[in-house]
């Protein structure tokens, strides 16, 4: 099957794959790379250093300039703008321009603005006319200018996995799993009368390992986010002894996200879940028990390596 380029379009490129369509008004220039069964749809320009995946969409108006390399499966919106020149002067150019790159399923929507050299993480959705100025986390939705992280996707990602399941952990059940590898809420018991509240927390029954570490996590700004990595070995509990904040669970297949609000309520996490924490209230204080102590080998902190780890674990 070979490509279609339309009449009214200028195709100086020689590398555009199978099932490909390019439409009227579109230019692309010779150096440039474009994949399979891809949607390049009317008024889009595409410069020589750029690479397009396979299942692109790229809509009306779009212009991919040097340096940008977008991944399988990704969708551009209507008027969506890349720059790859942080200090833009006319008749003066960079020695090489910045890299921005868009991770396999990702979504750009309408009139939005990259700046150069951002990565738009694996399955995120960039919102409508958001002024996009640090790297976006997998599966992470921002809106704005600049742009935040208001939710994760609980769509399907590309050729992976189920919904994202959403728990409150102050009305869930005792133990209750959440469908996302051995993830589940724990309830501690808790007593109170009129002098206040105590929870109790026995390390060798209440608790699935005995901690050898405890960190606690407070004064994180509501738009920041924490986390964004897993660890091969270490098992961890989480709890909210004050506030709330959520945590977005990943095992590389389905996805959870927990709203702690409770001290009498843990989440456990084993090894081997990618976990992300944001919508930190203000007053929010987030302690952690971990199996293990500090070992900067034991963590992840790419997505894609995570996902890599979670293939050969079920190989």
């Amino acid at each position: 099957m070979q490509c279609f380029i339309h009449e009214r379009a200028i195709c100086e490129s020689t590398n555009i794959g199978a099932g490909t369509r390019i439409w009227s008004f579109a230019h692309v220039l010779p150096g440039a790379r474009i994949g399979c069964d891809c949607n390049v749809c009317d008024n889009v320009f595409i410069e020589n250093d750029v690479v397009v995946g396979d299942r692109v969409t790229i809509k009306c108006g779009v212009q991919l300039w040097d340096g940008v390399q977008i991944h399988d499966d990704v969708f551009i919106g209507p008027n969506a703008t890349f720059c790859n020149d942080r200090w833009p002067r006319s008749k003066q150019y960079p020695d090489s321009f910045l890299q921005t790159v868009v991770e396999i399923g990702a979504s750009i929507g309408a009139n939005a603005t990259l700046l150069p050299g951002v990565v738009i993480g694996r399955g995120a959705m960039v919102g409508a006319g958001a002024v996009v100025t640090k790297n976006v986390p997998p599966n992470a939705v921002v809106v704005g200018n600049p742009a935040r992280i208001v939710s994760y996707c609980n769509e399907r990602q590309p050729s992976r996995g189920n919904e994202t399941k959403v728990a409150t952990a102050g009305v869930s059940e005792p133990c209750a799993s959440l469908g996302v590898g051995a993830c589940s809420l724990i309830h501690l018991p808790a007593f109170s009368d009129m002098r206040g509240g105590l929870v109790v927390a026995d390390f060798a029954s209440d608790l699935p390992f005995a901690p050898q570490r405890c960190f606690f996590v407070h004064g994180v700004p509501s738009h920041h986010v924490r986390g964004e990595h897993a660890h091969r070995v270490c098992e961890q509990v989480l709890l909210a002894l004050c506030g709330s904040v959520n945590v977005v669970l990943d095992d590389g297949k389905r996805r959870a996200e927990v709203r702690l609000d409770s001290p009498q309520v843990g989440l456990y996490m084993p090894a081997g879940i990618w976990g992300t924490q944001y919508r930190f209230s203000e007053d929010a204080v987030m302690a952690v028990f971990a199996s293990h102590t500090y070992d900067a080998k034991d963590y992840i902190r790419e997505y894609s390596e995570f996902l890599r780890f979670v293939d050969s674990a079920h190989a």
